[in-house]
């Protein structure tokens, strides 16, 4: 998402990560009890996955997660005045750079002056399973997450 983000900054897109909660808390990453606690685990985001974009903090209570619909890595595009242009329940880069893609083209032929009407689309797209990386992710978290993780779930990391 950082690269995307580079790739359209300069074409005034602007990209935020907004950091709501633990999904899958552990003894090194817990469940935030207070909100400096959770400005303190957001540099991880930073030292352990290198995100390099602007980090905004959600309250302790998940106001916006949840205005937003609640789902762990979701993706929102808006327009500048606010219209929602795309929305995702997971995040894909190549989904959101498509996404993007689209939306910058239709602003150019709006530019250019054609009559453009708005439409809704709704379709399914594809991610490829990592499991390795979120086991270490859980991993990075604590003994137990994984544990947590696996009793939920079954047993070894179906993620």
């Amino acid at each position: 998402m950082d690269r995307i983000a580079d790739r359209f900054a300069g074409r005034n897109v602007k990209s935020i990560f907004l950091y709501t909660n633990e999904a899958h808390p552990g003894e090194r990453y817990p469940h935030h009890r207070t909100f400096e606690q959770k400005r303190r685990q957001s540099g991880g985001l930073v030292e352990e996955y290198g995100v390099g974009r602007e980090i905004y903090l959600d309250s302790l209570e998940g106001h916006a997660h949840l205005a937003y619909g609640g789902m762990p890595n979701m993706t929102w595009v808006f327009s500048r005045s606010g219209l929602v242009l795309y929305k995702s329940d997971w995040t894909d880069a190549r989904s959101v750079e498509s996404a993007v893609d689209y939306y910058l083209e239709v602003a150019e032929r709006r530019r250019a002056k054609q009559r453009l009407a708005p439409f809704r689309v709704e379709r399914v797209d594809f991610h490829e399973r990592n499991a390795e990386g979120f086991h270490r992710g859980l991993v990075k978290a604590g003994p137990k997450a994984v544990r947590e993780f696996d009793e939920a779930f079954g047993g070894e990391h179906k993620a």
